[in-house]
């Protein structure tokens, strides 16, 4: 005869609670797993629109480094603790269709941390003297524009150079030209940073067809002057690192193997997670500056 034993109630409902917490763990790794084989092109990642979509606080100043209209740079001064100063390059491809406020929110997310910005507009393809060398040139006399802004009170030994996109290539091409600055970085932070404008340019997105726009020329045809935007060509500063995210659709991984530079990847990030300021992406830029400036 088989002997049924039978559970008290306490032990019933222990073994109850044990089925149901198994039954949990078993669906979230089915859920896990689920959302590891969605293809990348169906994750959520942060688009262009809701970037422009986000609140922003308007700068506290607005200073020209030079006489033309778009030779300026905004200036968001930290809330509460200094924590350092930010130079901050939007991206955008190069193109003059985008534009300084698709920076607003990223900014003010900044110095609501404590990081004084100052984030430069500049000469794009499509302005008149933009593109190379015009765009660059504009970059470094923003970069050294710095220097006169004592006056409010910016902490420049925690300085650090930093660029989304297109403005990482700009960035991080300053932060290695550093015979043309007048300030020092102690930090040069590429955000889905273009590296190589040759490679970029071979591409057939409408963002990389813009890098031979921007050139004047494709690489075949301007070869010598495509070798000028390369910041592996004049040895990167020894500070520098590369944040890219896996999801990203417009700058690929490839663009983040950078000798001299130390590159941190994103598991989920795409390419606007970066300058969305209630995203994990942005949570790691601010642990890097905590870390590393």
């Amino acid at each position: 005869m088989v002997k049924v034993k039978i559970l008290s109630r306490p032990a019933f409902s222990k073994f109850i609670l044990i089925c149901l917490l198994g039954l949990i763990a078993l669906l979230k790794l089915s859920l896990l797993q689920a959302a590891e084989e969605i293809p990348i092109a169906e994750r959520q990642s942060v688009s262009f629109e809701d970037i422009l979509e986000l609140p922003y606080r308007v700068s506290d100043y607005k200073v020209y480094y030079g006489v033309g209209s778009l030779q300026f740079g905004r200036l968001w001064l930290p809330v509460g603790k200094n924590n350092g100063t930010v130079i901050f390059i939007h991206g955008g491809c190069w193109m003059n269709e985008y534009h300084i406020d698709h920076a607003y929110a990223f900014a003010t997310e900044l110095a609501s941390a404590g990081y004084a910005v100052w984030s430069l507009e500049y000469r794009r393809t499509g302005d008149l003297g933009g593109g190379w060398p015009g765009t660059f040139a504009d970059v470094i006399s923003g970069i050294n524009k710095l220097k006169d802004l004592g006056k409010f009170g910016l902490d420049m030994e925690k300085l650090v150079l930093m660029g989304h996109s297109a403005g990482g290539h700009l960035a991080i091409l300053a932060g290695a030209r550093a015979e043309l600055l007048d300030v020092k970085p102690s930090l040069v932070l590429g955000l889905a940073a273009i590296t190589d404008v040759i490679t970029y340019a071979k591409g057939q997105s409408s963002c990389q067809q813009s890098a031979s726009a921007f050139m004047g020329g494709s690489p075949d045809e301007r070869p010598d002057v495509f070798e000028e935007v390369q910041p592996a060509n004049y040895g990167v500063d020894p500070d520098t690192v590369l944040l890219y995210g896996a999801f990203d659709q417009i700058v690929s991984s490839s663009q983040a193997i950078l000798s001299g530079a130390r590159s941190v990847r994103h598991e989920f990030a795409g390419h606007f997670d970066w300058i969305h300021p209630g995203t994990d992406a942005f949570r790691m830029i601010l642990a890097v500056l905590l870390k590393d400036l």
